[in-house]
């Protein structure tokens, strides 16, 4: 019988402790940079977050260094210069052109929300938002937020949700004598159940945006007018000269399709005269765009600009408007196959500081087949430099450029983010670029990574790029020298989306536990060109199905991994991919940890906040209007998981988000009627407020856990050694 002692020692090599223990590497989040004595010096501040798994919240906290001017290469010296403090109540902010001073959204008691401004004197500006009832609750996270200053430091600019008249309490029919509503309440009558469309997953609060200033001179509030009512206006900025605002407006007529994750919706880049109230498009007609931004000295504006509709996530334009012509021209085409200098753009917004001071370069951060790195792109010319390329970090993200001062993160799957800083060189001498460490972080002991290349076979039907294009798999290992290690395969959701090679605590921790884990970027991932994204379209269940197995397979044979010890771990799109596995070969695996499940593809119709990529992924045209005939309904369940559930055998745990609005949690719960009707070992955790990504710290936590332990419980005890390996 095992002591206390020796029980506590097992306990703390457990799935909860491993988690808690890596998951106290902060994220930083954003960074902004103030320049004093006369530009020699810098005070740059940065926010990050981690999880705070004792209170069950994401705690979040500032940082604060000095970064000093040298002679040499990287000509940079660095020291922090106060101590971490808590973040309380800040939802959004944002610091002026100079640094002088800061504008922040807070919560208030009772809820409400104010703006405030803080300079070197202190809180100099404090208004209460909620309390003026011009609008609804500020926008601070999502597609449409921003907190802009104008170029005077003068006036805010932000988005924030349409007022609504409140909801009239129903009359008491029977009440006697009961007073009914005035006659100038006639139009609001009846409408207190009158639906109101949203913008679908994790944007079910943001219904109808209004671009909103706050004159810091006056206190005066305005919700600005002129901007025409069948799109939601975000994203917005200052005009030069700040006479207008700058904005992206989706359209959303007929109805809104899902935003979260979509860079196929129909928007535009606008102008917003505030004098005239003339609204003007900026961009092409029938375009998607985003993430304008204006060069430091105010002529040019660079976006970005996909095609509308097709896959949710696909290789981008950069594109540029000279301001004084309002002439556009593309800086960066859409890339079909990938060279290796360049894999294409791929990235869901710019930083918000990505122009050099020279107002001819810009730096951006994008996938690059398995690895996100960070790119110069000089407009002029028209090309490209890979700052980043080759590096040992695997993920590389800019959180600002300003004073030609790059301030950016670097991780890899074994190491937790690290902060570091460079000088811009002047154009043409930019590498090698010399990176300073500001904040370092330890790499993690027990995990080793590698990027294996998987060549599919030819079809035999010609060589086509679907035929003969690779695609690539991460594989994370325990480094304890106890192979062959039990192997979960993951393949990723979306389907476009992609496994970059940055740190995540849920693998790192896997790998702690004994187990090898293979991330598959199959083809149809990021950062591998549009034609390996569009060769998945009509291919679904298949093409993806086949890649992932194929990645397994070679896998097994180059890697010292344990054939009979297989799992699958995955979620949304790449769960789909799981129980197809599981439906074509229900021996090879032993167990399957899956979220938000996708596992009928006909009744993601009805319920689905973006029902087009039903029609999209078997290759089928959509427009709004669009009823499935009866051939394709049939297709759809062919392709659907669900129709071959009674061949799974391996043991599955469901974790399901009650609030999920991209992927019903009703599959999940088909699925799983279905395994224990047949008598398949399955278990379903239900999160009430869970939406389809099962965010928040104490569900992440939890989901994790659960899953961990589905995986110890039915492939067995990986082998550890003295390290804290497990054994049998």
């Amino acid at each position: 019988m095992a002591t206390g002692t020796e029980e506590s020692a097992e306990a703390a090599r457990g799935p909860a402790a491993c988690y808690r223990e890596l998951s106290r590497f902060p994220a930083i989040t954003r960074a902004a940079l103030r320049a004093v004595a006369g530009g020699q010096t810098f005070q740059l501040y940065t926010e990050c977050s981690r999880p705070d798994l004792a209170r069950r919240r994401l705690l979040r906290f500032g940082r604060h260094y000095s970064l000093r001017r040298t002679a040499g290469r990287q000509g940079l010296a660095v020291s922090r210069t106060a101590l971490s403090a808590e973040i309380h109540d800040q939802l959004l902010s944002q610091d002026s052109p100079t640094g002088q001073r800061r504008a922040a959204i807070k919560r208030a008691l009772q809820g409400h929300e104010l703006l405030e401004v803080w300079d070197s004197g202190g809180c100099s500006h404090s208004v209460d938002l909620t309390a003026l009832g011009k609008h609804g609750d500020v926008y601070t996270q999502g597609p449409f937020a921003c907190l802009a200053w104008s170029h005077s430091e003068t006036r805010l600019l932000y988005v924030a949700e349409k007022s609504r008249h409140k909801r009239q309490s129903l009359c008491p029919w029977d009440v006697p004598g009961a007073a009914w509503p005035a006659a100038e309440d006639d139009d609001e009558e009846g409408k207190q159940f009158l639906y109101h469309e949203d913008w679908g997953e994790a944007l079910s609060t943001r219904s109808m945006p209004v671009l909103c200033v706050l004159d810091l001179e006056s206190l005066s509030l305005s919700v600005l007018e002129g901007v025409p009512e069948h799109f939601s206006p975000g994203q917005a900025l200052w005009s030069p000269d700040d006479r207008g605002v700058v904005f992206v407006g989706w359209w959303h007529e007929p109805f809104r399709l899902g935003l979260s994750a979509c860079s196929n919706r129909r928007s535009g880049i606008f102008h917003l005269d505030l004098a005239s109230g003339c609204c003007e498009l900026l961009s092409a007609e029938n375009v998607s765009v985003c993430s304008p931004r204006l060069s430091p000295d105010g002529q040019r504006l660079l976006y970005l600009e996909g095609v509308v509709g097709g896959p949710h996530r696909q290789c981008l334009r950069l594109r540029m408007l000279t301001w004084q012509t309002r002439q556009t021209v593309t800086v960066l085409d859409v890339v079909q196959e990938p060279t290796e200098a360049f894999a294409g753009l791929y990235v869901e917004v710019l930083p918000p500081q990505c122009w050099a001071a020279d107002s001819r370069r810009a730096v951006l951060g994008t996938p690059q087949r398995s690895r996100t790195d960070l790119l110069l792109v000089d407009v002029e010319a028209s090309t490209i430099t890979n700052l980043t390329a080759g590096s040992p970090e695997g993920c590389w993200e800019l959180l600002t450029l300003q004073w030609d001062l790059l301030v950016a993160t670097c991780s890899a799957p074994h190491h937790p983010p690290s902060l570091v800083v460079a000088m811009l060189p002047p154009a043409g001498q930019e590498l090698p670029l010399g990176w300073v460490l500001v904040e370092d972080t330890p790499t993690v002991p027990g995990v080793t990574w590698k990027t294996l290349t998987v060549q599919p076979p030819c079809s035999g039907q010609g060589p086509t790029v679907q035929d003969t294009q690779a695609f690539e798999a991460l594989l994370l290992s325990p480094s304890d020298g106890t192979s062959p290690h039990p192997l979960v395969v993951c393949p990723h959701g979306g389907p476009h989306a992609v496994f970059d090679a940055r740190w995540r605590p849920s693998m790192a921790a896997l790998c702690q536990l004994g187990f090898a884990v293979l991330l598959v970027n199959y083809r149809g991932s990021l950062g591998f060109g549009q034609a390996s994204i569009s060769s998945l379209l009509s291919c679904v269940g298949e093409q993806d199905v086949a890649d992932t197995q194929l990645a397994v397979e070679q896998a097994l044979h180059r890697e010292p991994l344990d054939p009979h010890r297989l799992a699958l771990l995955a979620g949304s799109h790449g769960a789909f991919i799981a129980l197809h596995l599981l439906t074509r070969e229900p021996k090879r695996y032993q167990a399957c940890a899956l979220r938000s499940p996708v596992s009928n593809l006909l009744t993601h119709l009805g319920t689905s906040d973006i029902p087009d990529w039903r029609y999209i992924s078997l290759g089928l045209p959509y427009s709004f209007e669009r009823v499935p005939r009866a051939e394709e309904v049939a297709t759809m369940l062919l392709r659907s998981p669900i129709a071959q559930a009674s061949q799974v055998q391996t043991p599955v745990l469901l974790c399901v988000g009650a609030r999920d609005r991209r992927v019903s949690p009703m599959q999940a719960l088909e699925l799983y009627r279905v395994l224990r009707a047949k008598g398949v070992p399955a278990r379903l955790l239900w999160y009430p407020e869970g939406g389809h990504a099962l965010a928040g710290v104490e569900t992440e936590a939890d989901v994790f856990k659960n899953c961990a332990h589905w995986l110890l419980q039915h492939l067995g005890q990986p082998r550890r050694d003295g390290t804290g390996q497990h054994s049998p």
